[in-house]
């Protein structure tokens, strides 16, 4: 496994690679990698000749209250994972490399980034497109991978990369999940014992509202009223840490990420929930046969 950390090194190997005209995978991350990243590998590792891995925690998307100051980093083993899953490439940029003096552009997915995570990080969609437009053109990859875990950051990579024309197919991979149900996530690391059992109301929620859609639900209110109710029960038992609550959730298209009233066809089930402190996202797809929705 080769260790490339300035934009020129990457450069020069990615010359060469053009000789060899392999198809390349890429993951982009932001490291304290889990098993969630282990499975983009291993999905990357069938598909692709060669696998690059970037790790870079991107101060662009993170607001000025937020943690980018603590967010996990553990580079001893994110490099250990990468070697167990046979990376070619692990890309481990520093910031100034990536934004050097007078760095001043920007990249801006409009209508998927309004909503949502988009509304309540407003600047946090921008600096995620500005990253992995810079990465992909550094990278070059035939094939790029994404967990569903962060699935409207999937739908804005994905349009900005057929917006501007970037030549990369963007591969959306499923969920991890703990056992338990719990979305694998770098953040998970923060929770305590009894803060990761309240955080498992999240899948709860979504579950019972893909239930509920399965049992002939097809108005979002009545979905959405179902989910919260999973949570807000729990939430409103005594000794619940106040700052506990839920941010959203809501039944959307599953393309335009845009509310829907009336659920027919695919739709996306997304939720967001602050367990103290910790704000920890989640999401199911449903797909509604047109024979079901009659």
């Amino acid at each position: 496994m080769r260790i490339i950390r300035t934009i020129q090194a990457l450069r020069t190997w990615r010359r060469e690679q053009d000789r060899r005209g392999d198809v390349i995978g890429y993951i982009p991350t932001m490291g304290a990698l889990h098993d969630g990243h282990r499975s983009l590998i291993q999905r990357a590792r069938k598909q692709c000749a060669t696998v690059v891995v970037s790790i870079f925690v991107n101060p662009l998307q993170f607001g000025p209250t937020e943690d980018y100051r603590r967010y996990p980093r553990d580079s001893t083993g994110d490099l250990s994972l990468c070697r167990e899953e046979h990376a070619d490439v692990v890309f481990l940029p520093q910031s100034a490399g990536l934004y050097p003096p007078r760095f001043q552009t920007s990249v801006t997915v409009h209508e998927l980034s309004r909503r949502w995570e988009g509304e309540r990080r407003p600047t946090h969609f921008q600096g995620v497109a500005t990253i992995v437009t810079k990465l992909l053109n550094l990278v070059r990859p035939g094939r790029t991978f994404l967990g569903q875990k962060d699935y409207q950051q999937f739908l804005v990579i994905r349009q900005l990369v057929k917006d501007l024309e970037l030549d990369t197919r963007v591969i959306l991979c499923p969920t991890i999940r703990d056992a338990d149900g719990l979305a694998l996530s770098s953040r998970n690391r923060y929770l305590s014992q009894s803060q990761r059992r309240r955080a498992l109301l999240l899948y709860q929620a979504l579950s019972a509202g893909k239930a509920a859609i399965a049992k002939g639900a097809r108005r979002s209110p009545m979905v959405e009223r179902t989910m919260a109710m999973v949570i807000n029960r729990v939430l409103s038992l005594e000794g619940t840490d106040p700052r506990s609550r839920i941010d959203y959730l809501a039944c959307c298209d599953a393309e335009t990420l845009e509310p829907v009233t009336r659920l027919q066809g695919k739709v996306v089930l997304v939720g967001a929930l602050r367990i103290g402190s910790i704000r920890l996202l989640d999401n199911l797809i449903v797909q509604i046969r047109q024979d079901e929705t009659s």
